[in-house]
């Protein structure tokens, strides 16, 4: 059988903290309020089917160029926080930011992060949130680091990796549960769509039972169209993370969409994309991970394929991770995805696998 050989990829983070006497600190503020980061991933990817245009596939967003050395995300992050206020600014650059922001204009194009908040009550853990934020679907995000695979599952790279407007959110006083709302500017958006006059909306609930257990859903009721071709879209989006032991970790997701057929209609299109990804830790240095994964998108609501059966794609993967030092992670992944009808190009013909 032939294998995809998806991605190799280097990543290098580093974080430093700004001190007081170097003046970026004001009277009263420690160097633990104001830190920089920065981060960045390097890549190399190769496609069996090698693609003409270099592009492996085009609902693939991350580490998505074939054969070719490339920058998927690299970020420079400025954080600030105190007890009843914080902020985030960070600036990217990469393929990463080439490909899932093509619908902002400008230097909008350039920003990953853009928010501030404040902590509403002064002994509860109520906060407001506004700006661009990091989305609050999915188990995996944009920074490569977090996720535990080198590429991203289907379901992570058509579903939103940040959004814009307001959160509120609340953390119990045992930290076991956390409750948020938003308002938002739609489904991915900095910008709201011209001629879209309706705000869309997010829902968040965590439960950790215990430091070793987490549980998710996250909702979204909205539209990404204008007011003329308004179709309500309705997403749901749960997850739960284990830790097992201090070897095995456990990451199972299953996410369903609806979106109206037509302006009005009361009749739905459906999608949904079940994922299990399975992380054995070896030692401080290497990590293996396994998942397996299906999309189903008969419709095409998200996916766009030549195919009148709509996009039925399931897929596996196996990951190594070496970390050499505290601050680089060394990946590697083999990936295959599999249609049920020819949706991947290879040269200038339809076939049914990512090779």
């Amino acid at each position: 059988m032939k294998r995809n050989i998806q991605a190799i990829l280097m990543r290098v983070l580093f974080t430093m903290l700004l001190p007081a006497e170097n003046g970026n600190a004001q009277s009263g503020e420690s160097e633990q309020d104001f830190k920089i980061s920065g981060y960045g991933e390097i890549f190399y990817s190769y496609a069996l089917n090698r693609p003409a245009d270099h592009h492996i596939a085009p609902f693939l967003y991350n580490y998505n160029r074939h054969n070719t050395f490339n920058v998927n995300l690299a970020m420079l992050k400025a954080s600030y926080s105190r007890e009843r206020v914080r902020g985030n600014i960070a600036l990217m650059a990469g393929t990463y930011t080439n490909d899932n922001m093509v619908n902002e204009k400008g230097a909008l194009q350039y920003i990953y992060e853009a928010n501030a908040g404040v902590k509403i009550t002064r002994n509860k853990n109520l906060w407001l949130d506004a700006g661009i934020l990091p989305a609050h679907i999915g188990w995996e995000s944009a920074i490569g680091k977090d996720c535990p695979t080198l590429t991203r599952s289907i379901a992570a790279e058509n579903s939103p990796y940040f959004e814009t407007g307001a959160r509120i959110s609340h953390t119990s006083d045992d930290q076991r549960w956390m409750l948020a709302a938003l308002a938002l500017n739609g489904w991915q958006r900095i910008q709201r769509v011209d001629g879209n006059s309706k705000a869309s909306w997010g829902a968040q609930v965590q439960y950790h039972p215990n430091a070793n257990v987490l549980i998710n859903y996250s909702g979204f009721a909205g539209t990404d169209k204008p007011d003329s071709a308004r179709l309500n879209r309705f997403f749901h989006d749960v997850y739960g993370v284990f830790a097992i032991d201090r070897h095995w970790g456990l990451t199972a997701g299953f996410d369903i969409g609806m979106e109206q057929r037509a302006p009005g209609s009361k009749a739905l299109h459906t999608w949904y994309t079940p994922v299990a990804i399975v992380r054995f830790t070896v030692n401080d240095r290497f990590a293996l991970a396994a998942r397996g994964e299906y999309y189903n998108d008969p419709h095409q609501v998200i996916i766009s394929v030549p195919s009148p059966n709509g996009f039925r794609v399931a897929g596996y993967s196996l990951n190594l991770d070496y970390q050499p030092a505290r601050n680089a992670v060394v990946r590697m992944e083999i990936r295959q995805l599999r249609g049920r009808d020819p949706v991947f190009l290879k040269g200038d013909q339809l076939v049914t696998h990512q090779s």
